[in-house]
């Protein structure tokens, strides 16, 4: 009987990521030693954030990174390709939709701001681009939400193949924006004038943020931020 092949890779360790327990270390010693009265705030009041963001999980686009956002002050909701599921009462476990529907509900929040992102591979994973990481393809599944957009994106041939990825990423904000008014407490609270809903791009290369005019459908950076000196 022949001896299986050793592992190739070395065993993991079992300690806990030594990235984790440095970046915690100077968490204590830095941002939390000066904001430990508003995390005892928190911790007693509970949250109450005005804002909520769906974003990507991809790891160079945190939205507290990006809009230098304190402690208690924005609910994220990060998955691949920052996407909205249609409205599905179904009875099944629905993440994204739960988190919604708490933020809405339950915190009440003002805004909700889908942000998107430049290079993302959900999107490129809708375009089609690649095979499947598993047979069960939970990825493509979930990104079939954008199957019809991303075909449309595909047979335009006024998109150049170059700027398909960042026309789909886009289009991918539309369709999560759309697909948030399917829900009904968050289409009465829109009606009411007590919800905003809003769209936004995130360069990753310039850092630059876009942002959707619902008007015009047409995404540009947002007013008032100065280009970095090169």
């Amino acid at each position: 009987m022949t001896e299986p092949k050793a592992s190739l890779r070395p065993p993991l360790p079992a300690s806990f990521p030594g990235r984790l327990t440095t970046g915690y270390e100077a968490f204590r010693d830095g941002r939390y030693k000066f904001e430990h009265s508003r995390y005892k705030r928190l911790a007693a009041e509970g949250q109450k954030p005005q804002i909520m963001i769906i974003g990507c999980s991809d790891s160079r686009v945190s939205p507290e990174v990006i809009f230098d956002a304190g402690p208690g002050e924005i609910f994220v909701v990060r998955n691949v390709a920052n996407i909205v599921p249609p409205y599905t009462p179904d009875g099944e476990t629905h993440g994204t939709s739960a988190a919604l529907e708490f933020a809405v509900v339950a915190l009440a929040v003002r805004h909700i701001v889908i942000m998107g992102h430049g290079r993302c591979g959900g999107i490129a994973a809708a375009l089609g681009a690649g095979d499947p990481l598993t047979p069960t393809d939970f990825i493509g599944k979930w990104v079939s939400v954008l199957d019809d957009t991303a075909e449309r994106v595909r047979c335009d041939h006024a998109i150049a193949p170059s700027l398909r990825y960042t026309a789909l990423e886009h289009e991918a904000i539309k369709v999560s924006l759309g697909n948030l008014l399917d829900y009904p407490f968050v289409k009465a609270r829109v009606a009411s004038g007590d919800l905003a809903l809003h769209g936004a791009w995130f360069d990753v290369s310039e850092g630059a943020l876009h942002v959707l005019d619902r008007d015009s459908g047409d995404f540009a950076v947002l007013a008032g931020t100065l280009p970095l000196e090169p």
